[in-house]
C-alpha cells in the first residue's frame, strides 16, 4: 500500500474531527455523528483510492453514507483497491458529554484484509508489545493479568486494566479487582482503550471485556501497527445476528480469532483526537477562527508511528461554516 496515502488518509479523519467536535458537550450525539459522517465521507472524494467499506456504519438500509460495501474515493486506472473500517466518531457519547478520548478513526488494508464483522458484540483482550504472546481469551481474567504483569516485570498492583462500565462487566470487574490490579473504567470509546495498551506512556496495561465487533477489527488493526496483540470472540446476542454473519460469509462463528484472522497484512491506521484523550489530544479552536488536531497515523510493515498537530484557518475551508 502506498505510504504516501497515510496523510490523505489523516486529512479524513481531520475533517471528522473537526466538523464534530463543533458540536462536544452539547448533549446531541446523532447530530455530532452525523456531523462527522457527513465531512468524512465528502473527504474521500479527493483521495485517489479504489475503496471499499467493510467496517462502517451500518449495512446500507441503515445507513445513508459510509455504509458497509459502500464504494469511496477518487478513482483512476491506477487507483488501488483497498477494503477500508472505520468509525468517523468513535465515542458518540463521549463527544455529546464533553467526555475524554473521542476520536475519529480510519484502518485501511489491502483486499481482503479485514475480518467482515457483523454488528454485534466481541469478547476482547489487548495488550502491548511487552507482553505479545502471553495473553489467551481462553484463561481467565486472573491468569492474563498475571501473565502479562510477569511479562512487563510489573507488580500485580501496579497493573491497570482498562474496562467498559457497563453492567454486563460486573463479574469481569469483581474478578479484577479480586487480583488486586487497578481498573480504568471507561463509558464509551473501546477502540482508543485498545490503543492505549500499546501507547507509550499511556498507563494502561491491558483491555478486558465485550464491546462492538466492528470497533474490534479497527482495535486489530491499530495493534498490528503498534505491535500489540489482540484477540476477539464474536458474542451472538439472537439468531438473526448470526444468521447475518453467515450471509456476510463468515465461518467458525464462535471461534477465538487472533490478531492476524481480524486484520491481515499490509495495513494502515489513522485517527484524529476529537476531545482529549489517553494517546490523542482534542480539537482546540481559537480566535480568528483557527483551530488546532493532533492526529496518529502508523503503518503495520514498518511499524513506523507518527504524530502530526496540524493547524487549520477554518475562513479557508469552506465546508467548515458551522463554525462561524
Amino acid at each position: 500500500m502506498d505510504r504516501n496515502l497515510a496523510l490523505e488518509f489523516v486529512r479524513i479523519t481531520e475533517a471528522a474531527a473537526l466538523a464534530s467536535a463543533k458540536l462536544m458537550g452539547r448533549g446531541d450525539e446523532k447530530a455530532a455523528d452525523q456531523a462527522a459522517v457527513d465531512a468524512m465521507r465528502k473527504a474521500f472524494d479527493s483521495v485517489r483510492i479504489n475503496g471499499t467499506v467493510v467496517i462502517g456504519e451500518g449495512e446500507r438500509d441503515e445507513a445513508p453514507m459510509l455504509f458497509i460495501g459502500e464504494k469511496v474515493g477518487m478513482k483512476t486506472e491506477d487507483s488501488p483497491f483497498v477494503d477500508i473500517a472505520l468509525d468517523p466518531l468513535e465515542g458518540t457519547t463521549i463527544c455529546a458529554k464533553g467526555g475524554v478520548g473521542a476520536i475519529s478513526v480510519i484502518a485501511v488494508a489491502e483486499q481482503g484484509g479485514f475480518l467482515h464483522a457483523p454488528d454485534t458484540y466481541m469478547d476482547k483482550i489487548a495488550c502491548g508489545p511487552g507482553a505479545k504472546g502471553v495473553i489467551d481469551l481462553d484463561l481467565s481474567p486472573k491468569e492474563n493479568i498475571f501473565r502479562v504483569a510477569e511479562a512487563l516485570r510489573k507488580p500485580v498492583e501496579d497493573m491497570v486494566v482498562v474496562i467498559l462500565d457497563r453492567e454486563r462487566h460486573a463479574d469481569l470487574i469483581a474478578a479484577v479487582r479480586k487480583t488486586g490490579a487497578r481498573i480504568q473504567l471507561i463509558g464509551d470509546g473501546d477502540v482508543s482503550a485498545a490503543v492505549a495498551a500499546s501507547w507509550p506512556d499511556s498507563g494502561i496495561d491491558l483491555l478486558l471485556g465485550t464491546g462492538g465487533a466492528p470497533e474490534g477489527v479497527i482495535s486489530a488493526a491499530a495493534m498490528q501497527c503498534l505491535g500489540g496483540d489482540f484477540q476477539g470472540r464474536l458474542m451472538f446476542r439472537n439468531q438473526n445476528e448470526r444468521g447475518r454473519a453467515e450471509k456476510m460469509g463468515l465461518k467458525d462463528l464462535d471461534r477465538k480469532r487472533n490478531l492476524q484472522d481480524l486484520a491481515n497484512g499490509s495495513v494502515m491506521f489513522c485517527a484524529t483526537g476529537v476531545t482529549d484523550g489517553p494517546f490523542l489530544k482534542g480539537v482546540k479552536v481559537y480566535p480568528g477562527r483557527r483551530a488546532s488536531t493532533h492526529s496518529v497515523v502508523m503503518r503495520s510493515k514498518t511499524k513506523t508511528i507518527r504524530t502530526i498537530e496540524a493547524q487549520h484557518d477554518l475562513n479557508s475551508k469552506p465546508t467548515m461554516g458551522a463554525w462561524l
